[in-house]
């Protein structure tokens, strides 16, 4: 059972921009009680002017149900439409197993390690 079963957010999520970049970190589970916690933040990212990359970090997401990788698609089409290339970084663990699982590992860019996300942006800048 998941920690926030009690239906309590386990999900912290903070942000910051670098260059050409905002970067989202996600830590603890990205369940559907992490929702309104990471729309919450994700708006705030919508009223900026478009950035060419939005970079989530996920290398402390202990857990992800079939709705955290909804709302990740979500942000997939909601970056394409603002001409926002989405990066996934750190995507090891769990992150990497639900994505293969779910098929949904090469409608993302994924990249192991956040630091090789992080680098594309700069590098594209």
């Amino acid at each position: 059972m998941s920690a926030g079963a009690n239906g309590k957010s386990t999900l912290s999520v903070t942000s910051g921009l670098s260059r050409n970049a905002v970067i989202i970190r996600l830590e603890g589970e990205l369940d559907v009680n992490a929702l309104p916690v990471l729309r919450e933040h994700l708006q705030h990212v919508w009223e900026l002017p478009p950035q060419p990359f939005l970079i989530l970090d996920l290398g402390e997401v202990a857990f992800c149900d079939s709705m955290g990788m909804n709302e990740l698609v979500s942000v997939l089409q909601r970056c394409e439409a603002r001409g926002t290339r989405l990066l996934l970084g750190g995507v090891q663990g769990v992150m990497a197993r639900v994505l293969s699982i779910t098929g949904l590992r090469h409608a993302f860019e994924v990249f192991a390690k956040f630091d090789d996300a992080l680098r594309l942006a700069v590098a594209t800048s």
